[in-house]
């Protein structure tokens, strides 16, 4: 028997091909979940919904009364939402001083208001659903506790969030609704292809992980699957499975910048 046999799980974000909420759909699926799939693009939903044998969702998490039908139809569909993740995101990269207002406020949209959005509908589905509640996740980062250059709005949000989750646990844990955010490093997904191809980029990360190798989007999947299944007796906590770099730190610019300058001069010499 799956370790979610008989439960329901909608994961938020799962709209591009490969990617950290399809990784965490496909798991859950194989435990045994009944899973909903949402996101802003309907042929990669319709097409992971049809290989699990699930449902989807159209949902911009933006958008609150989007994102509060999500709920409502999940719970209409599986009769109640065991599980609840929101994998949306946006690495925006960009100094402090060069943030445009366009930007900020668009990560703000999305990275405050929408898991604003997401909790509220979730804690309001999963309330009627007391005293078993429910496991609400959002995905946060490393870079919250291991800074990283140029991320000021993208971590700053991301910190919100966090705070956000906490006060969830806090307050609505007496109708059994755990909340937690799970915080991947640099992992490889179709979000961050192009920038291992860059030469040496990950040459300056690897040394950061004391278990020796970058995080992947499985080890997110098998945080988030433990953190919804009956097992963790968890709430209110920020979970690392990203190999320990948050003890070491993310390397800072100038290491990056050095670590791809001497893969390129070692390029062009064996050229």
């Amino acid at each position: 028997m799956g370790q979610l046999e008989g439960k329901s799980a909608v994961i938020l974000g799962a709209a591009s091909t490969g990617n950290m909420g399809q990784v965490i759909a496909r798991l859950f699926a194989s435990e045994g979940a009944k899973v909903m799939v949402a996101g802003r693009k309907e042929e990669p939903l319709a097409a992971i919904a049809d290989d699990i044998g699930g449902a989807y969702a159209l949902c911009d998490i933006t958008d609150h009364a989007q994102v509060h039908a999500l709920a409502d139809k999940a719970k209409a569909e599986f009769g109640r939402v065991d599980a609840a993740i929101n994998c949306t995101g946006w690495g925006l990269l960009s100094n402090l001083l060069e943030t445009s207002q366009a930007d900020l406020d668009a990560i703000t949209d999305l990275q405050f208001k929408g898991v604003h959005h997401f909790l509220q509908a979730f804690v309001k589905v999963m309330s009627e659903q007391a005293p078993t509640g429910g496991s609400i996740i959002s995905l946060s980062s490393a870079t919250t506790k291991a800074l990283i250059n140029n991320h000021a709005a993208y971590i700053g949000t991301k910190r919100a969030g966090e705070a956000m989750i906490e006060c969830v646990a806090n307050d609505f844990g007496h109708l059994g609704i755990r909340a937690n955010s799970v915080s991947p490093a640099f992992t490889q997904s179709p979000m961050t292809e192009g920038a291992f191809q860059t030469p040496g980029l990950v040459d300056a990360f690897l040394p950061r992980y004391p278990l020796g190798r970058l995080n992947t989007s499985e080890d997110v999947a098998n945080a988030c699957l433990w953190l919804s299944g009956d097992h963790a007796f968890v709430t209110g906590q920020n979970i690392q499975p990203n190999g320990g770099v948050i003890m070491r730190g993310n390397p800072q610019a100038k290491d990056i910048e050095a670590a791809v300058g001497a893969a390129m001069a070692a390029a062009a010499q064996e050229g």
